[in-house]
């Protein structure tokens, strides 16, 4: 798929609803004694992964009519957005034990996110055997930083070359751990946090720097007891989870590629609908303002205190002139979906542009330091990798072809380069957005049109 040059983008568009959230929703209903209405669940490869996983698992999934933020008014006389993406679903779950144990593997799909969450609740099905399984993209993916401490809580993980999926849990009963991830990642401290509910006492679990707390903030909302000290959260054991509803918000990280444009392309001014401001996942906002992105909203402060509430705002966003930074270790974590943007936007700025510490981009859904590196290369940017990051040195792009490498967010991002390169880009494989963000295309062309 072709883009070329814009002139500008104007509009309002509301984002898709957050993946992160989702996930974590279904998940939780299924755990959940009682019936679990979910609002504006995000209708996405991914997440119609994790809801046909609670099904085999034994929940009932029932969909309601849809539940998209819907049609955003047009702002300035651009466009108005389209469908959010969103559906309303009520599901009806097992309990924190009673999961069933199917008769096949589990296909994760390409979900990261539901084959490194799901293994927490799993290790709690006593004498229960459960096999997860994906895509080529998944089978890449290592598991080992899950299966360390489900281990020590007593359940069997086994994996190929053990670290890579399938990945295979024989569920146990569970003993409280005190555990410090190497690295910090919420999806491994999510599953160490859902295998707590079950254990035998209080589980904490440390992370070197803070990464998104969605997880703790719904099992509060489930009147789960859960307390947060600095980098540690601790959970008690619960007999039950009562989570009775849940509203999605637009997802700040498809949000950021629409920032990403409106900054890019001269003359824009693009308005972002009810997204998520969760100070763990606005690290790319704070990145861009620093960079002398003008983006107005109101931002959860950064370091809350915990709270069963996800915070939401309108966004702003205006083209700007922009000079480079360093994104240092300790800012990875709460930008991490975002750093190829980081990337692209540094084409653009004027100095030399360095990310550190970000290692973690070597095992997403492609290794996303060479794929940004190899990619904006053959468009025209003077960038070059490092181990753990990449250095970039502003000038523009011309424009050219970019492989996607069956990876979403590679694939919006070639996108918004073609926008505002000088020649155009062409994407291969852009039909991989549709994991994440369905009718991205379609949110584009409404705002180039208007």
């Amino acid at each position: 798929m072709r883009f070329d040059p814009a002139e500008r983008l104007c509009g309002t568009i509301t984002p898709p609803p957050d993946k992160s959230i989702s996930h974590r929703a279904a998940l939780l209903g299924a755990i959940s004694t009682y019936p679990t209405r979910i609002t504006n669940y995000l209708d996405a490869a991914d997440t119609r992964s994790t809801l046909a996983a609670v099904s085999t698992l034994g929940a009932l999934v029932e969909i309601r009519d849809g539940g998209g933020a819907g049609a955003g008014a047009g702002a300035g006389g651009g466009a108005a957005a389209g469908a959010g993406g969103g559906i309303d679903l009520v599901v009806r779950g097992t309990g924190l034990r009673e999961a069933q144990q199917p008769d096949g593997p589990i296909d994760v799909g390409n979900a990261g996110t539901l084959m490194r969450l799901l293994p927490g609740w799993l290790a709690a099905q006593k004498g229960r055997t459960f096999t997860l399984d994906g895509d080529e993209s998944i089978r890449r993916r290592p598991v080992d930083r899950v299966m360390e401490p489900l281990r020590h809580m007593g359940a069997t993980l086994t994996a190929r070359e053990d670290r890579l999926p399938p990945l295979t849990v024989t569920g146990a009963r569970l003993r409280a751990i005190s555990y410090e991830l190497p690295v910090a990642s919420a999806q491994v401290k999510s599953c160490v946090l859902l295998a707590a509910l079950a254990a035998d006492g209080a589980t904490t679990v440390g992370e070197p720097s803070p990464s998104r707390d969605h997880t703790e903030r719904m099992l509060k909302r489930a009147e789960v007891k859960i307390h947060r000290f600095g980098n540690h959260v601790t959970v008690v054991n619960a007999d039950e989870l009562v989570l009775e509803q849940v509203r999605v918000p637009a997802d700040m990280s498809s949000a950021a590629f629409l920032v990403a444009a409106g900054l890019l392309v001269p003359g824009s001014r693009v308005v972002l609908r009810d997204v998520g401001v969760n100070w763990t996942r606005t690290g790319f906002l704070r990145i861009v303002r620093r960079m002398g992105a003008e983006v107005g909203g109101e931002l959860e402060a950064q370091g809350s205190d915990l709270s069963i509430e996800e915070p939401v705002s309108d966004l702003e966003v205006r083209a700007a002139a922009l000079r480079a930074t360093t994104v240092e270790p300790e800012e990875v974590p709460l930008a991490i979906d975002e750093l190829p943007l980081v990337a692209l936007l540094g084409c653009f700025a004027e100095g030399e542009t360095v990310v550190r510490g970000a290692a973690e981009l070597r095992v997403k859904e492609s290794d996303r330091i060479a794929g940004v590196v190899d990619g904006l290369s053959g468009l025209g940017a003077d960038i070059e990798a490092a181990s753990d990051g990449f250095v970039v040195r502003g000038g523009g792009l011309r424009g050219g072809a970019l492989d996607a490498k069956g990876d979403h967010r590679m694939a919006m991002m070639g996108a918004i380069a073609g926008l505002a390169s000088r020649e155009g880009v062409e994407v291969h494989g852009m039909e991989a957005a549709a994991v994440s963000y369905p009718g991205f295309v379609d949110d584009l062309r409404r705002l180039a049109a208007g």
